[in-house]
């Protein structure tokens, strides 16, 4: 299996570093707006259309929540393959990923060909 230069590696490892900070704290920035996040909702005795509006911007941060997280492990994958040494082979065949798609999705764990094999076979 070929590997990255390592310059050009470490240029890739400090930008998923920057991201994985960046990540967190938006995580952390959401998580704070969330109005279920105040330990004195729960006592007030809101009307049911603040009530409503609460519930809804609780749904509102939890799903931004949750996609964020999921760039984040994404992120922290990325990271583990750079210092196992596998950073840009296909997870299924075991070639390397075509740089343009690296660049494009940096976090790609399939080469285009796998990728099409799996869109296939999900009926996608």
């Amino acid at each position: 299996m070929q590997n990255f230069p390592s310059d050009i590696l470490k240029t890739i490892k400090e930008h998923f570093e920057e991201e994985k900070r960046t990540l967190t704290e938006r995580v952390h920035e959401l998580a704070k707006q969330d109005p279920f996040a105040n330990p004195e909702r729960t006592n007030d005795n809101a009307a049911s259309d603040t009530e409503a509006s609460e519930e809804s911007d609780h749904d509102r941060v939890a799903a931004m929540v949750d996609e964020l997280k999921t760039k984040l492990q994404n992120v922290e994958d990325a990271l583990v393959r750079i210092e196992q040494g596998t950073y840009g082979a296909c997870i299924e065949c075991g070639n390397m990923i075509d740089t343009d798609r690296l660049s494009i999705l940096p976090m790609a764990t399939l080469c285009v060909s796998c990728e099409q094999k799996k869109s296939t076979k999900g009926g996608k």
